[in-house]
């Protein structure tokens, strides 16, 4: 199996996880020229932009850690574009991050793991 092929598994993985929870999924995969977004979603009044991340063992570190300063400012401008190609104004958002190690069954799920400070939506 490719590492694609794994990073959609985790991502699919990670939706329904976000359903069970109560979550909306609004997109999965959405991609445009500034980069993809794994899972937009929505709970309750915010929509949450979720970055999901694998790994096959933690040995060199978590999957969360591999969200980098420059992988969330990439992850930002495509929640930006996300917004003005759907033409949404959302009170509030989010950036969390869905982690999978080892193909374990739990993920981490950090709720808020990053902001957009500076970029105005």
């Amino acid at each position: 199996m490719s590492s694609s092929d794994l990073g959609r598994l985790a991502e699919d993985k990670a939706a329904e996880y976000l359903k069970t929870l109560g979550y909306k999924i609004l997109d999965l995969r959405w991609g445009c020229p500034l980069g993809e977004l794994d899972i937009v979603a929505s709970e309750g009044g915010t929509m949450v932009f979720v970055e999901v991340r694998s790994r096959s063992s933690s040995s060199y570190g978590f999957p969360s850690e591999t969200v980098t300063k420059k992988k969330q400012a990439k992850v930002i401008k495509a929640a930006l574009s996300y917004l003005k190609a759907k033409n949404l104004k959302p009170e509030e958002l989010r950036f969390d991050v869905i982690g999978f190690t080892g193909g374990a069954g739990e993920p981490e799920h950090i709720i808020n793991a990053f902001e957009a400070g500076g970029y105005t939506f």
